[in-house]
């Protein structure tokens, strides 16, 4: 299981990467492995300010449709646009090319409540 060490993460299996007031948030190699073939990622809400907690967008499987959840409160400031056209990139690329959005951060603060990499691997287990 691929959990880089330079993320944070949460228990619904968001990953992010933090850019000063920005951050990048995709789905964990695991969440990719668990729902099989994405086959369609929809997300509508660039340019919304969403609360920690809230869905930023779907995510289509070829067994299941899952809701993608802010791990943090902020601006939807970018979607990948690869999604639409590749959305096997999350299976490929979980990490790279298969990110999700960009969010610029309204509470620096909420990234304190994210997991550590041996803590999100001990959720696993």
């Amino acid at each position: 299981m691929n959990v880089p060490e330079n993320l944070k993460y949460t228990e619904d299996h968001e990953w992010v990467k933090i850019d000063g007031d920005k951050v990048v948030i995709g789905v964990t190699d695991f969440a990719q492995q668990q729902l099989g073939d994405v086959v369609f990622v929809e997300i509508e809400t660039e340019g919304e300010t969403l609360a920690k907690g809230d869905a930023f967008g779907t995510i289509e499987a070829v067994k299941t449709v899952s809701d993608l959840f802010m791990p943090v409160d902020g601006e939807v400031i970018e979607v990948n646009p690869n999604l639409e056209s590749d959305p096997e990139s999350v299976n490929k690329d979980p990490y790279g090319d298969g990110w999700m959005i960009k969010v610029k951060l309204s509470d620096a603060s909420q990234l304190n409540d994210l997991l550590e990499p041996a803590a999100y691997k001990a959720t696993l287990e």
